[in-house]
């Protein structure tokens, strides 16, 4: 039950850490980090440029140590020659002012300088200049830090037992003055739980302090390079891998050139055995501790560079051998190459010529092709014409046969009703028969009906199809029970092929101007060419007849 406790407490301290970026995007932000360098360092200096500007000529010697110290802390971890600079201008100003607490503080800041650039025995003189019992009690911090930092610095040229002691004792007696609730103090005890093998403890701690910190702030940098430290102790190297990574990205985007990041992370890539990677971290890390001019870190990693660097010529020259080899591959098979594609294009100026003949030829059958087809068109024309013809005569044929015998039968009875009317003497009947004009009118409204349903049967749609023709606003309305009205009449007969005005009155008993009038007058409405109306009424119902 105790186990389980502590594995559900372990997950929830670490869930913040791995719910985090997987390695490989992380990676691949640092290389992005890598290749944008420059652009972070130009950043940083246009930053520190812009505070250049401001006009320090009225400053009083309180206000321009300040400033000096402000530059002061820009260039520490970014060029340690101008933080130099800016720091033996305070060194004057504080011994001008008279001010014991500016002046060590500027002491201070003057010696961790010359520690890291090499300069042990100035550093270490500025130290024993300063007498720690009159020391302000708000500068012991940094009294304390100055020899942890210079014994570091020192032990890195030639490690030994005492000074990895003095190192302790210096950190031990940091957390002594430091605020419990500070993140300074946090940090310091974090390194100490390291120091004693507590991996556990230090881990809990740093999650929680990674939790409240972002990427940008100051701290990241060193909280995620001490995650690495504690996963390098414990062999885990794709921790170790990514938390070097995290922190080296962030000193990359902080512009940080004194930094042990890269150093550690080129080690990995090294020990897995990526070692473009190890060489390319390795020079980015040469390149920023000679920029900041920070002795240590250049001696620690003259020996890491000079292992990745024999590694990286071997395999560079294993890839020129292997380079030369493709080369000689590549030469013969551009020697085949040529010879295939010489061979390629005679086949191809034989292919052309074909092509050119097929063409020729393509083009000959494509105008024979064209002519059967408008030959085909007009034979389809005409055969359309000569269809919708006999259907009209076999219809009208047809329908001449039943009305002549209707007529006849008329006839006969009229023959005999006049006979009957004749035999019993009734001649006043007989005349008033004979003087009516009724019966006419009756056969002639019976043969233009009988007109409109053979025409609507031949072509069903002519009515549509007719004021498709005109002008909206001129379409013909027919009355109720109406199919045919004589406008209609008389382009329906000129659709059946009566085109002749003087026809066309004498069929429906109106004088020729009249015929003539309504004529022009659909003419006038058509929504087509006045010239093209009457050829295109022909035409209509053409296409249903062909079908």
């Amino acid at each position: 039950m105790k186990n389980y406790f502590l594995f559900v407490l372990t997950l929830l301290f670490c869930f913040p850490v791995c719910a985090s970026d997987s390695t490989a995007t992380i990676l691949s932000k640092l290389n992005d980090a890598l290749r944008n360098k420059q652009y972070y360092v130009k950043l940083k200096e246009e930053r520190i440029l812009n505070f250049k500007k401001i006009k320090s000529d009225s400053f009083t010697k309180e206000q321009e140590y300040n400033y000096n110290k402000t530059l002061y802390n820009e260039y520490q971890k970014f060029n340690s020659d101008s933080a130099i600079f800016y720091v033996k201008k305070n060194v004057v100003l504080a011994a001008a002012l008279q001010n014991k607490d500016l002046s060590d503080l500027a002491a201070l800041q003057l010696a961790n300088l010359y520690s890291s650039s090499g300069k042990y025995r100035e550093s270490e003189a500025i130290l024993k200049s300063i007498n720690k019992k009159t020391l302000s009690q708000s500068l012991l911090p940094n009294y304390y830090v100055v020899y942890r930092e210079f014994f570091e610095h020192y032990n890195a040229n030639s490690t030994s037992r005492k000074y990895i002691e003095q190192i302790g004792k210096y950190r031990d007696s940091l957390l002594s003055v430091l605020h419990p609730e500070s993140l300074n103090f946090k940090i310091t005890q974090i390194q100490k739980n390291i120091f004693d093998k507590k991996f556990a403890v230090a881990e809990k701690q740093l999650t929680v302090l990674l939790k409240n910190t972002k990427e940008e702030d100051s701290q990241y940098a060193m909280i995620t390079y001490l995650f690495g430290s504690i996963y390098e102790t414990t062999h885990q190297l794709e921790l170790r891998k990514k938390y070097y990574a995290l922190s080296s990205t962030a000193d990359i985007k902080n512009a940080i050139k004194d930094n042990a990041s890269l150093q550690e992370l080129a080690l990995v890539f090294y020990e897995i055995g990526d070692v473009d990677m190890a060489y390319k971290l390795t020079q980015s890390a040469i390149e920023d501790a000679l920029y900041c001019n920070v002795q240590f870190r250049t001696l620690l990693m003259s020996e890491v560079y000079s292992i990745i660097n024999t590694v990286y010529l071997e395999k560079e020259a294993k890839r020129k051998t292997e380079l030369q080899l493709y080369l000689l591959c590549i030469s013969l098979l551009s020697l085949f190459l040529i010879v295939a594609v010489i061979y390629v294009y005679k086949q191809m100026k034989k292919v052309s010529r074909i092509r050119g003949e097929l063409y020729e030829t393509s083009q000959k059958l494509a105008e024979l092709n064209k002519d059967i087809t408008e030959t085909n068109s007009q034979l389809q024309e005409r055969n359309a014409q000569l269809s919708e013809s006999n259907h009209i005569k076999e219809e009208y044929i047809a329908h001449f046969f039943s009305l002549c015998s209707a007529y006849i039968n008329k006839l006969e009875n009229y023959r005999i009703i006049l006979n009957k009317k004749a035999t019993a003497k009734q001649f006043d009947e007989i005349y008033k028969m004979l003087k009516s004009t009724t019966l006419v009118d009756n056969e002639l409204e019976e043969l233009y009906k009988n007109f409109d349903i053979i025409f609507l049967n031949l072509y069903p749609t002519f009515v549509k199809d007719f004021n498709d023709l005109l002008i909206k606003e001129e379409q013909i309305v027919l009355k109720q029970g109406e199919l045919l009205n004589t406008e209609l009449r008389i382009f329906a007969l000129i659709r059946l092929g009566i085109t002749d005005s003087v026809k066309i009155a004498a069929f429906l008993r109106y004088s020729l101007s009249t015929i003539y009038n309504y004529r022009t007058r659909a003419r006038n409405k058509a929504a087509v060419s006045r010239n093209d109306f009457e050829e295109m009424v022909i035409k209509i119902g053409l296409i249903s007849l062909k079908v």
